[in-house]
């Protein structure tokens, strides 16, 4: 067992150091055009091998080197999580101003929420019993709970692409078919 992991780990340096040979420039021009910075594309780019050291991945491997696609996409990734932690940091350390004590809360808002949050569930049950039946379900398990679709696909034992278009199936339908305030906060999804 210690030998097919040292002969695996073998294979990843090699495969790296082909990737780095091959790719490293375009590999940093790919994370530049992500960020528009060089230093933080450097960052990036280090990432990735650093990623590539630590998890022996054979599935992503491609011709001598690795798959570059899983590398491009694994930069955009990682900048898009790097940009959103920024941002949660940013707001729990400097509230915005409508949380002042100036401000009304908005109740009315909160009722038209949850509303359509009753409309959606009333809309869910009605497709119980049409052709629509199972991308519904699918969409009521990942609306109705903190779960990825990643956890989602893996609980009900079908593909994560499936479940992203049920979800996006189901979302469409909800926009045509009831007025929705989820709308205009939920356009992060697509």
């Amino acid at each position: 067992m210690n030998e097919l992991t040292s002969s695996l780990q073998s294979e990843c340096d090699r495969r790296i150091t082909n990737l780095h040979k091959q790719s490293h420039t375009w590999l940093l021009q790919v994370a530049y055009n992500i960020c528009k910075s060089f230093t933080e594309a450097e960052e990036l780019v280090s990432d990735l091998y650093v990623y590539l050291v630590k998890h022996c991945r054979p599935h992503i491997w491609w011709g001598e080197s690795y798959n570059l696609i899983y590398c491009q996409k694994f930069l955009l990734h990682r900048w898009y999580n790097r940009v959103e932690k920024v941002k949660r940091y940013y707001h729990t350390q400097n509230p915005i101003e409508s949380e002042t004590p100036d401000t009304e809360y908005d109740v009315e808002r909160d009722m038209e929420i949850q509303k359509a949050h009753e409309e959606v569930v009333e809309e869910l049950k009605r497709l119980q019993i049409t052709r629509l039946w199972a991308p519904a379900k699918i969409f009521e398990i990942y609306w109705m709970s903190d779960r990825t679709l990643d956890q989602v696909a893996k609980e009900i034992g079908i593909s994560r692409s499936t479940v992203f278009l049920s979800i996006k199936k189901i979302r469409n339908y909800l926009k045509l078919s009831i007025q929705n305030p989820f709308n205009e906060t939920e356009s992060t999804y697509e």
